[in-house]
């Protein structure tokens, strides 16, 4: 079922739970994520991180992935991840995106409003919602974190931008932990007072799945996966037998696997329905 970013995330708030976000690449990772959707009667967020609008795949698999959201019975958005520029966000709403996000998290307080604001006015020409980020989520090769998302600044930046949903840094990174981090709850709960949005959580692969639920608890109602499921996915390609050469077939798995992931992360999360 077809929906956008904004009926998606007001379902989060309804059930009080979080819709993952899953980055998907290729036909396989999208029908394993397909499959969990059907399996649980999850509402899900098939994502496309901004890269791949910078070259031919996101022509490509953006058709798997509207493909896949007929097929389901459960609501599912699509959506462009740390959307860089223009250009990207240009090119995912030309593909189908039913959703937005521009990160211009790495600018001044002002510079990301103005950037951000702009994005929004855009994208509401085309009656489709945006996710800003305020408080850099970096990744775990960083040689230390951003300063957390300041909770005035975060009403401020809301206020001011009109998007749909903020990333907030709170604790998270991109990439896979050398260390389980540790979030910071309240912060969550302020911000989320504050601003009164769905707040979406960054770097969810890796953090503890108590810390995850508290963060759910305190308003967090779309989490992004993106580096657990590619090696859910390649995991399993590299034990799959080598005599197995029809790719189709040898595919089989590696679809299953990340099946498999994103039903442990749609139960994590509170969205299943069965």
């Amino acid at each position: 079922m077809y929906v956008d970013l904004k009926t998606i995330l007001k379902i989060a708030e309804e059930r009080n739970c979080a819709i993952p976000a899953f980055n998907v690449y290729n036909m396989e990772s999208v029908l394993g994520v397909m499959n969990a959707a059907k399996e649980t009667g999850a509402p899900v967020i098939f994502q496309m991180y901004s890269r791949l609008f910078d070259h031919q795949n996101a022509r490509y698999v953006a058709p798997m992935i509207l493909e896949a959201m007929r097929e389901l019975d459960t609501p599912a958005a699509f959506h462009l991840d740390h959307g860089a520029g223009t250009a990207e966000v240009l090119r995912a709403l030309r593909y189908g995106a039913t959703g937005i996000m521009i990160d211009a998290s790495v600018f001044p307080l002002e510079e990301n409003i103005e950037t951000t604001r702009s994005v929004v006015e855009m994208c509401g020409a085309c009656g489709v919602s945006v996710e800003g980020e305020l408080g850099h989520v970096g990744t775990v090769r960083d040689a230390s974190m951003s300063e957390y998302t300041d909770v005035e600044e975060a009403e401020q930046f809301v206020r001011e931008t009109g998007v749909a949903a903020l990333a907030i840094m709170v604790g998270t990174a991109h990439g896979r932990y050398k260390r389980a981090p540790v979030l910071d709850i309240g912060r969550i709960r302020d911000i989320k007072a504050a601003t009164g949005i769905p707040l979406v959580l960054h770097g969810g692969s890796g953090v503890p799945d108590e810390q995850v639920s508290m963060a759910v608890e305190a308003g967090i109602r779309k989490v992004n996966f993106g580096t657990d499921l590619c090696y859910s996915f390649l995991d399993r390609v590299f034990e799959v037998d080598r005599s197995i050469y029809a790719l189709d077939l040898f595919m089989e798995e590696p679809i299953q696997a990340v099946k498999e992931f994103a039903i442990s992360k749609i139960r994590l999360l509170g969205a299943d329905t069965k």
